[in-house]
């Protein structure tokens, strides 16, 4: 990206980060509200510095499909707070066992083992309540949890899991990126279409660019793990490789997943050329997510 653009993009978050920030203050119970562990808990993962990436995305396409972005604010939240739920479990000592995430401590860390699976716990139950509040909740909650379920993240975790040591393998790969992350960078693209009342061809168009840098987004978590340092990803770098992990690096090479991120970007970009000018924010989103440092 351009200095220009990047500049373009970073007070382009700064307004939707501030945006989901007040929202999600309001959304979930006070720090000192009883019972005070669980909460402070919740709040200390999902006010850890995040890019907000997900509910930017959620709602960019709303705005982009001509909805009101203030009746897609409980569904972007949502979406935060799955993403902070996956990451609580994911540092877990029984799961990637990570002590640092964002520069401080990992929820298990700061609390307790028993309180970071149970605010996990309690992020992602409220997320679908969120969810069941907005406007056609009853397909939001059904698509968001397919997205989440074992068809979609969680199944990637598993199969990431199940797959460390094994020797490189091209579908495998593919088959844990497209669900672990993925699918629900793809479903909050969607779901803010659907929010927006968009028609089955637009729903289908922001469906496939989802994908797409949903794909491209952890090709570059997959460079960035071997390109930078702990400092620069405020969490332990190197960890894929001495897991063991089945990444784009380790089965195509660095400079082949390079490569094939942009590739994608591109792609998804192609996918959202009806919009027009109105997929400004999204394509400037899309360039973002190879173009990032952490």
């Amino acid at each position: 990206m351009s200095s220009a653009a990047c500049d373009q993009l970073n007070s382009l978050m700064k307004g939707y980060t501030e945006v989901v920030d007040a929202a999600l203050d309001l959304f979930l119970p006070a720090a000192d509200a009883p019972p005070v562990p669980i909460h402070e808990a919740m709040r200390y993962s999902l006010f850890s510095g995040g890019k907000r990436l997900r509910p930017a995305l959620v709602l960019m396409s709303c705005e982009m499909c001509g909805g009101d972005r203030s009746l897609a604010l409980p569904a972007a939240c949502a979406f935060e707070m799955i993403h902070a739920y996956s990451l609580i479990h994911d540092d877990l000592p029984a799961m990637d066992n990570d002590d640092c995430r964002r520069g401080r401590p990992t929820c298990h860390k700061a609390f307790n083992e028993a309180i970071a699976i149970l605010a996990g716990d309690a992020l992602l139950t409220h997320a679908f309540e969120l969810l069941g509040k907005c406007s056609d909740g009853g397909r939001l909650v059904a698509e968001v949890a397919a997205a989440a379920g074992t068809n979609g993240m969680i199944g990637g975790q598993v199969a990431d899991i199940c797959s460390e040591h094994l020797p490189p393998d091209p579908e495998l790969v593919e088959f844990i990126h497209s669900r672990k992350t993925a699918a629900l960078i793809r479903q909050a693209v969607r779901s803010g279409a659907i929010i927006a009342g968009a028609d089955d061809d637009d729903v289908a168009r922001v469906t496939s660019f989802g994908e797409k840098i949903g794909l491209a987004f952890q090709i570059a978590d997959d460079l960035l793990d071997v390109e930078s340092t702990t400092e620069q990803l405020g969490k332990r770098a190197g960890k894929d490789a001495q897991r063991g992990k089945q990444t784009y690096p380790g089965v195509f090479g660095v400079e082949a997943s390079r490569r094939k991120a942009a590739e994608l970007v591109e792609q998804a970009k192609l996918c959202l050329q009806p919009f027009g000018e109105n997929a400004r924010n999204l394509c400037l989103l899309a360039d973002f997510v190879i173009a990032r440092k952490s």
